[in-house]
Order: structure tokens, then sequence, then C-alpha cells
């Protein structure tokens, strides 16, 4: 199932969570995050430009580099509260399947400009925002707060 990426919340201890929603918005799959790495996809969901390349960017450039493309990347599996995701790259006739962590797997499909996929078993473990959501909650996941946004962009300068 293709995801994509809603927003980047924040839990109580302040740690970062990468808001995945299915097509109709109505349910969530939260991956949390280290700080740099929510910083990373931040700037690619917004397609802020750097001044030097960050470690994603090097990375499309070298697959651009080599003649490689990262086709595909998956979110597949939770084991002992680890996410696992997968990236597709192919060369040529040639195609690697290669073990990512999901953060790295969903700023490279961010800035590579292709789907992000969750398996199978993750489908089924993804929440009902509504159940987990009160009303205010809702109404800010649903807006994502465009002044917070926007205050949230200016600190990623």
């Amino acid at each position: 199932m293709i995801v994509k990426v809603k927003g980047i919340a924040y839990d109580m201890s302040g740690s970062p969570i990468i808001l995945l929603t299915d097509s109709t918005e109505k349910r969530v799959l939260p991956i949390w995050v280290g700080l740099l790495e929510a910083h990373s996809i931040a700037l690619a969901m917004e397609g802020i430009p750097q001044t030097r390349p960050l470690t994603h960017d090097i990375t499309l450039t070298i697959c651009q580099t080599l003649g490689a493309s990262i086709t595909g990347v998956e979110i597949s599996d939770l084991k002992d509260n680890t996410y696992f995701a997968e990236l597709y790259v192919s060369s040529g006739e040639d195609k690697y399947l290669i073990d990512v962590r999901p953060s790295d797997a969903i700023a490279l499909a961010l800035r590579a400009g292709i789907p992000i996929n969750i398996s199978q078993t993750l489908q089924g473990q993804m929440l009902d925002i509504q159940e987990i959501l009160d009303e205010d909650a809702k109404k800010t996941l649903e807006e994502l707060s465009d002044n917070l946004l926007d205050e949230y962009k200016k600190s990623l300068h």
C-alpha cells in the first residue's frame, strides 16, 4: 500500500514521529525517528534547498553518478519496537534490495519523488485516526496548523 507523509508530530518527550497516512487519511502509521532524521525529512517535504548537500542528497547523487536509481522503498516490518525498511535500487539489468532504516527510506523517497510503500503486515497495524485523536488533535492533524508549519519552515533555514 502506498502511504504519504502527512507530517511530523512530537510525543510528550519531544521525540519526532513521522505520520504516514493512507490515501483516505483515516489511518495512520506513526514511526518514531531521531531529531536529525526528522529534520532531513522535513527539508525534503518542504523542498527547502541547502547550500551544501545532506547525506540523503549525497546518496542520490552517488546513485545517479554510478548509473543506478532508487526505484522503490518499503517500510516492511516491525520487530521488538523497531521498524525495518527496504530500498530497491536498479542499475541497468541489476536489481538490489538494501536494508535501511525507515527514516532513510522516507527521506530518500521524498527526494527521489518515488512512492513510499508499507507491507501488508504493517497495513494491519495502522491506527484509526478517529479512535486515537480527540477533536482538537484531529483538527491540528488535518490542518497541520499552517502557522506552526510556517514557523517550523523558518527554523529549518
